[in-house]
């Protein structure tokens, strides 16, 4: 529920504005890190995911990634064609498939992943814990308000 009056766009836009702006410079940030590595953002992002993990399904693994399905299809093949992954049949459901990593890709994920969070970690040293702290509670709020938003049965005006 909104608390008081209707609220200007000028308060908000500069805001999100920032937040768009914060999103991209992480992507570029991060995705030219990811591409030293030999990989695309969408494979890192699976082999992290797989990484520690008794594999998952395709629903599992496009739902903790994000990827849409028809693109994760495509990446998790061109991840079996470089021997990164594999599909095998589920234990508990044999027509269902799970994907895992091959011991190439465990090997690749213990060398990429801890490599890509201390690339990561440098963008982070400017701010203070308490910086981190407070921007993570920020993004929090932000996420809940839109969340509790879409959930309030009004769907568009």
């Amino acid at each position: 529920e909104p608390t008081g009056p209707i609220m200007s766009p000028s308060v908000f836009l500069p805001m999100l504005r920032e937040l768009a702006g914060a999103y991209q410079a992480f992507e570029f940030y991060s995705s030219a890190h990811i591409r030293s590595l030999g990989l695309t953002p969408p494979q890192f992002d699976i082999v992290a995911t797989l990484g520690n993990t008794p594999g998952m399904t395709p629903k599992e693994l496009g739902e903790k990634t994000l990827i849409t399905k028809g693109t994760l299809t495509g990446v998790v093949d061109r991840l079996a064609d470089k021997g990164l992954v594999r599909r095998v049949a589920s234990p508990s459901d044999g027509r269902s498939q799970i994907i895992r990593l091959t011991r190439a890709g465990e090997k690749l994920f213990a060398r990429v992943f801890p490599a890509h969070v201390a690339y990561i970690q440098r963008a982070f040293a400017a701010l203070s814990p308490a910086e981190i702290a407070a921007i993570a509670a920020g993004m929090r709020r932000l996420r809940e308000a839109f969340v509790a938003a879409r959930t309030t049965g009004e769907e568009f005006p």
